[in-house]
Formats: C-alpha cells, sequence, structure tokens
C-alpha cells in the first residue's frame, strides 16, 4: 500500500507537469492514475477475502476478472501511449517502468499458470483393504464385478470427461489475457526498474524505494525466493541511510514509511527467535552492567582516610579485600595516608 501511494503522488504530480508540453501524454498519465486508484481498492478487498477463507477463493472470480480487465487496460495504456513519450524525463520514464512491473505483478498473482499460490487440496486416505475369504462374486482380470458396472460407470455415459486432445483445461479469465507464465515478463520488468532507478536516482528517492519494496514482495510472494527477498530489502535499507542528497519534507516521509515496510520485510518469513535477535546487541550491553554488583561503600572523605590506615596495613588490605576490590600489596614499612585525589578506587 505505501509503495502504490507514492506511485499515485508522482503520477500526479508528473502528470501535472506535462501538461501544457504533452497534453496527450497528460491525459493518459491521469486516466492510469485513477485506474491506479481503483486497482488499489479491488487488491485490498481481494487479499482480505483469500486471508479470511481461502477456501472460497472460486466464489471472488467477478473480483478478480475486474482486476485483470483493469491491469490489461493499464498495460495498453503504458505500451501504447507512455513509453514512447517519456525519454526525456527521469522520473517519468523510471515510473513508467515501475507501473509496468506492478501490472504484471498482479496478473501473476491472479492469472498466472502455473499459479504461483497453489491451493491446499484435502489429500483422502485410502480404503482399508479387506481380507478376502473366497465367498466373494468372481471378478474378471480388471477387478470388475457385475455391481459395478451400472452405478459407477453410468454417471459418465452420453459424453466424454475430458477435454480432446489440443485443448487445455478451461480457464475463467481466458477471455481476458491468453493464459501463460508471466513470471518471467514479471522479473524482466522489475529488473529493467531496478536497474534504470540505480542509474538515475539518488539511494533514498521515495520512487527508487517503491521499486525495491514491491520487488522485494514479488520475490517473497512469487518467486518465493525469501533470502533474495531479505537481501534486497537490508541492501536498500543500507543504501538509504548512506545516501547523503537533500530532500524535501514530504519526499522524506514517504521514505520513512518505505524504509519502515522494507525493515517488516528483512524479517519475514523468519522464526521469531531469529526476528528477536536485532535487538540483542543493546539487551546485551545492559545485561553486562547489571550483572556486576558494586559493593556497598560510601564515599570516604578526606578526614576519614586516616583511620583507614591507623593500623597495620595487613589489616587495611584485609578489610578493603573483603569487597572485591584487587589491591596491590601493602608496603613493609607503614606510609603516610595518600591525599582524596589518590584514594583507591573502589572508594571513587
Amino acid at each position: 500500500m505505501a509503495s502504490s501511494v507514492v506511485d499515485r503522488k508522482f503520477l500526479g504530480t508528473l502528470a501535472k507537469e506535462v501538461e501544457q508540453e504533452n497534453p496527450l501524454l497528460s491525459s493518459t498519465l491521469f486516466k492510469i492514475l485513477g485506474l491506479s486508484d481503483r486497482l488499489s481498492g479491488l487488491l485490498v478487498t481481494a487479499r482480505k477475502q483469500r486471508r479470511l477463507d481461502p477456501q472460497k477463493a472460486a466464489e471472488s472470480q467477478h473480483l478478480h476478472h475486474r482486476i485483470l480487465w483493469l491491469a490489461r487496460e493499464g498495460l495498453v495504456m503504458l505500451e501504447q501511449y507512455v513509453l514512447p513519450m517519456v525519454t526525456n524525463s527521469n522520473q517519468l520514464k523510471v515510473l513508467a517502468y515501475k507501473l509496468r512491473a506492478s501490472l504484471y505483478h498482479i496478473i501473476v498473482l491472479f492469472h498466472n499458470q502455473p499459479p504461483v499460490h497453489a491451493p491446499l487440496q484435502p489429500t483422502s486416505e485410502p480404503a482399508p483393504l479387506k481380507i478376502d475369504k473366497g465367498k466373494g462374486i468372481a471378478r474378471d482380470e480388471e477387478g470388475l464385478g457385475p455391481e459395478d458396472a451400472s452405478p459407477h460407470w453410468g454417471q459418465y455415459e452420453g459424453g466424454p470427461v475430458a477435454p480432446p486432445p489440443g485443448f487445455g483445461t478451461e480457464v475463467g479469465a481466458a477471455f481476458l489475457l491468453p493464459v501463460g507464465d508471466y513470471l518471467p515478463q514479471a522479473m524482466k520488468s522489475f529488473k529493467a526498474a531496478e536497474d534504470l532507478a540505480d542509474r538515475t536516482l539518488w539511494g533514498s528517492h521515495s520512487l527508487r524505494l517503491s521499486i525495491k519494496t514491491e520487488f522485494s514482495a514479488f520475490l517473497f510472494e512469487c518467486v518465493h525466493d525469501e533470502e533474495g527477498s531479505r537481501k534486497l530489502a537490508r541492501k536498500t535499507i543500507n543504501e538509504v541511510y548512506e545516501a547523503t542528497e537533500g530532500i524535501d519534507n514530504d519526499m522524506f516521509q514517504d521514505a520513512c514509511e518505505l524504509v519502515t515496510v522494507l525493515g517488516k520485510m528483512m524479517k519475514r518469513g523468519l522464526p521469531p527467535s531469529i526476528r528477536s535477535k536485532g535487538s540483542s546487541p543493546s539487551t546485551t550491553v545492559r545485561g553486562a552492567q547489571t550483572d556486576y554488583t558494586p559493593p556497598k561503600t560510601t564515599a570516604v572523605s578526606q578526614t576519614s582516610v586516616p583511620a583507614l590506615s591507623t593500623g597495620p596495613p595487613q589489616a587495611a588490605h584485609t578489610a578493603v579485600s573483603q569487597h572485591g576490590v584487587q589491591l596491590s600489596p601493602p608496603a613493609p614499612a607503614p606510609s603516610p595516608p595518600p591525599p582524596a585525589s589518590e584514594a583507591q578506587p573502589g572508594f571513587i
């Protein structure tokens, strides 16, 4: 969601900038802005339905058709009216490349064959074998008896049970988009957008962070490359902190939100024990400070120092060492007490 919000901000801003110079391009960008806003709401609804009840995915077929239709129309507008006209603007070209990758991402999620999210099918246990005592009805070599002919095979009479050779299984949205594997094309689009953003935009640019954020999500959800997704998120965060270019307040807020999302993606898919390792250094330091219990001593004034050394030196050394303070061996002959500034470390 944070990525799509950033994209819509740039769509509106850049469409307004080119309105006088290229009205056709500006009009197309505004149309894509409205399409993107509509797609964002439908995608949120589809994700909620999948999260609440994955078994009812077939009932939301109409919603998926609307999403695919909007994605197809967006691709047509981008490839025919936007990409050929954005050679003079770096930001607009990066945005067009990113939008194309996002639309292919949607097609992969909802229309890819083979699907990237394989539905879980319940596995039925085989029926236990019955012990034959030799009193059953005789069966032929294929295992069919007289009672198996009518009830089990009569329901298939009157037509084939599978498509003829050469005709695949019909897909519900085949009338909108051809059936196929769109994963390589989506990966190619993300790579092109990422390379262009790395060459033309600085590390903390919010449009560049938008590409990295969605690319990381694509690697995790569609490619199932969890380690690659976390590595990309970690690398992007490091590049943001190393960037020295100045940005305005609006872009700074967008960058903060995207870095927060990348921080969550950096730990996505990890067990809870590994997720909490990020705070282990500070916890260790605090623990190291609390493990040591200092001796219960009070500050010694200058007048009380002579009282400690009035007796033999061995007695003073024994009293101090009870508190765990390592002292040098006492001098063989009594010496005058040191001044307050040279007192032992255990008393300061």
